[in-house]
C-alpha cells in the first residue's frame, strides 16, 4: 500500500535582528489557516515554521545590544513563538537554524554538493549589501537588475548610482541603500548553468507561482542571463556568525543558502528519508513577494543540484503582498513598523477574542497577493461593522431568543424541518463547504471569507422578516421553533466554516450553541439538521463587545 502524502505547508525562516512585524503575522496567519482548513478536510496536515539566525546584520545587532549572538537570538525568538501563541499559528515544529539538527544538515548537504563536484572554488570582486545580505557584481548594477519588487532597478555607474556623488558607492538594487565594496574567495554553486533547465521547469508548470503576477515576473526575470555562479559561502574575516563549512574552515555558510534548507532538513532529507518520502515536496511554500527570487530561481536550482527531479519541486510558492502605512512599504529601517502585540493589546484592548479580530482583519480586508494598506480605522470598521454588528448580533439575538422563549434548548423544527420561506438560508448555509472550498483551492481568504459573512448577513436579514418575537406574541410557536432552529443550524455552521479563520470565535460559537468537542469537520457541514433538538445551549458572551467610541458614534 503506497504511503499517503502529508500536506506541507511552509511559512519563511523570519529573520529575528528585530521583533516580529504585521508582515511575519499576516504570512503566518495565513498559513496557519490553510492548515486549519486541510485539518477540518480530515487531512493530515504538516506546518513548519521558524526564525534564521545567522549572518553578518544577525552580528551585527547582538554587537549594537551588547550581547552575545545566541543570546541576542534567543531572546528574539521568544517574542515570535509568544506571538504564534498568542495568535493561535498551530505549527507542527519550529526550526530554529541555530539547532543541531539543522546545522548538521545543511553541512551533510554542503559535503555532498563539494564531493559530487558541484561547487567552485574562486575569488569575486563586487558590492555587498548587508541588510539584505545579498552580493551583486558590476555586471549586475551596470546592467539594471530586477529588484525584489519585480521593477528594474535603476543602472549604476562603476563607483556611484546616477544622481549620486561621484565617487559615491552604489546603491543596493533591492533596498536603496549603499553597498560595501568586496573582494573575497569562496565557494560557488552555478546558477546559469542550470537556467534552462529552469526555465523550461517554469514553463511546464505555470502554477510553481503564484499570484499570476509573481509568475510574470519570474518568467520575465529567467529571460534576462542568470549570474554565473552564487557565492554560498561567506569569509569568516568578515561574517564569523554563521554554520561553518566544513571543507573549507575559513568559511561560514551564505544565510540565505542556509535558511532555505530548512525546507528539506526538517522533513528528513538527510536523517529520516521516510519522513522525507511523506512529506516533501511541500505543498505550499508561503513567502512575502520580496524574497520571490531566492525561492523562486535559487531554491529550484539548489535542489536540481541535489539530483532532485522535476516531481520532486515544490508544488506552489505563493508570494503574497505588502502591508504598507499610507503608500509606504513598512521597513524596519524607516520605523514604520505595526507591532502586532501592540494592536492586539491596545487597539483592540477589551476584545476577550482579540486576537482572532486581527485574523479576520488580515485574511478579509485585501485579496491574498496584493498590497494592503493598515490603519486603525480600517481594522476598527471590520470590528464594528462584520464582526460586531453581523456575527455577534446574529449570535447573542438568535441565543437569547432560544433562552427567552424555548427555555435554552434548542426547539425542533416543523415537519419536514423547513418551509418555503427558510430554504434560502438553508441552501445558502449548506452550500458553504464547496464555496470555501473553491476559493481555499486558490488561497483566496477573502473570498471565503465573504461567503460566510453573506450567510451571517442573510441570516440577519432573515430575522427581521420572520420577526420571531411577533411570532410569540401571536402564539405561533410551531413557527417560532421552526425558526429559531433554522438560526441554530446556520450558527453551527458558520461556526465550522469560521474555525480556520477565526479558531477561538468558532469554538465560542460551538459552545454557546451546547454543543461538544471541537467543530465537526467540514463535509459535515451539509448535513442537516445537525444539532439535536432539545439540547441545551451554553453560557451566553457577548462575542465582540462595541467599544465607547463606536457606542457613541
Amino acid at each position: 500500500m503506497a504511503m499517503s502524502k502529508t500536506i506541507y505547508i511552509t511559512t519563511p525562516l523570519y529573520y529575528v535582528n528585530a521583533a516580529p512585524h504585521i508582515g511575519h503575522s499576516y504570512t503566518n496567519v495565513a498559513a496557519d489557516c490553510l492548515a486549519r482548513y486541510h485539518r477540518l478536510k480530515g487531512h493530515e496536515v504538516f506546518l513548519l515554521t521558524g526564525t534564521d539566525e545567522h549572518g553578518q546584520k544577525i552580528a551585527q545587532a547582538a554587537a549594537a545590544a551588547g550581547q552575545l549572538p545566541q543570546v541576542f537570538v534567543d531572546s528574539v525568538v521568544e517574542r515570535f513563538v509568544a506571538l504564534w501563541k498568542t495568535l493561535n499559528v498551530a505549527y507542527d515544529d519550529f526550526i530554529r537554524t541555530t539547532q543541531p539538527r539543522h546545522t548538521n544538515a545543511v553541512q551533510a548537504i554542503l559535503t555532498k554538493l563539494y564531493q559530487d563536484g558541484t561547487l567552485k572554488r574562486a575569488s569575486y570582486q563586487g558590492w555587498y549589501c548587508t541588510p539584505d545580505e545579498t552580493f551583486w557584481t558590476e555586471a549586475e548594477l551596470a546592467a539594471g537588475v530586477p529588484s525584489r519588487t519585480g521593477t528594474p532597478a535603476p543602472p549604476h555607474a562603476e563607483r556611484g548610482a546616477p544622481g549620486s556623488v561621484a565617487g559615491a558607492p552604489p546603491l543596493c538594487p533591492s533596498c536603496q541603500r549603499p553597498l560595501e565594496s568586496a573582494k573575497e574567495e569562496g565557494w560557488y554553486l552555478p546558477l546559469r548553468a542550470y537556467q534552462a533547465w529552469l526555465v523550461s521547469f517554469v514553463r511546464a508548470n505555470p502554477m510553481f507561482v503564484r499570484p499570476e503576477s509573481r509568475y510574470n515576473e519570474l518568467a520575465s526575470l529567467l529571460k534576462q542571463p542568470l549570474p554565473e555562479h552564487l557565492c554560498i559561502t561567506r569569509p569568516k574575516s568578515r561574517v564569523s556568525w554563521g554554520i561553518p563549512v566544513p571543507f573549507s574552515p575559513d568559511h561560514v555558510t551564505y544565510v540565505w543558502f542556509d535558511a532555505l534548507l530548512n525546507y528539506i532538513t526538517v522533513p528528513g532529507y538527510v536523517s529520516d528519508p521516510e519522513q522525507f518520502l511523506r512529506l516533501w515536496p511541500a505543498d505550499v511554500h508561503f513567502i512575502g513577494k520580496d524574497i520571490l527570487r531566492h525561492h523562486a530561481v535559487y531554491w529550484p536550482i539548489m535542489l536540481h543540484a541535489l539530483g532532485l527531479s522535476d516531481d520532486r519541486m515544490p508544488k506552489l510558492i505563493f508570494a503574497h503582498g505588502w502591508w504598507k502605512i499610507g503608500e509606504q512599504k513598512m521597513s524596519k529601517s524607516l520605523g514604520n513598523i505595526v507591532d502586532p502585540s501592540v494592536v492586539i493589546g491596545e487597539l483592540l484592548k477589551g476584545q476577550p477574542y482579540a486576537p482572532d479580530v486581527y485574523r479576520y482583519f488580515l485574511l478579509r480586508e485585501v485579496p491574498f497577493g496584493q498590497d494592503g494598506n493598515f490603519s486603525e480605522e480600517a481594522i476598527s470598521t471590520r470590528l464594528e461593522s462584520d464582526l460586531a454588528n453581523d456575527l455577534g448580533n446574529l449570535v447573542n439575538r438568535t441565543l437569547s431568543m432560544i433562552e427567552r422563549y424555548c427555555d435554552g434548548r434548542i426547539p425542533s423544527a416543523a415537519p419536514p424541518g423547513c418551509a418555503v420561506e427558510d430554504e434560502p438560508l438553508r441552501q445558502a448555509a449548506t452550500a458553504l463547504p464547496s464555496v470555501i472550498d473553491q476559493a481555499m483551492a486558490r488561497l483566496d481568504f477573502s473570498i471565503a471569507l465573504d461567503a460566510i459573512m453573506s450567510v451571517v448577513s442573510q441570516a440577519n436579514r432573515y430575522i427581521e422578516s420572520q420577526a420571531p418575537w411577533q411570532l410569540a406574541k401571536t402564539s405561533h410557536t410551531t413557527r417560532l421553533h421552526t425558526v429559531l432552529n433554522v438560526l441554530a443550524e446556520v450558527l453551527r455552521i458558520v461556526a465550522v466554516g469560521l474555525e480556520p479563520f477565526m479558531p477561538s470565535v468558532a469554538t465560542a460559537i460551538w459552545e454557546q450553541l451546547g454543543l461538544e468537542g471541537a467543530p465537526q469537520q467540514l463535509c459535515d457541514v451539509a448535513r442537516w439538521p445537525g444539532i439535536p433538538p432539545g439540547q441545551n445551549i451554553g453560557t451566553r458572551q457577548v462575542l465582540f463587545p462595541r467599544t465607547e467610541a463606536a457606542a457613541t458614534s
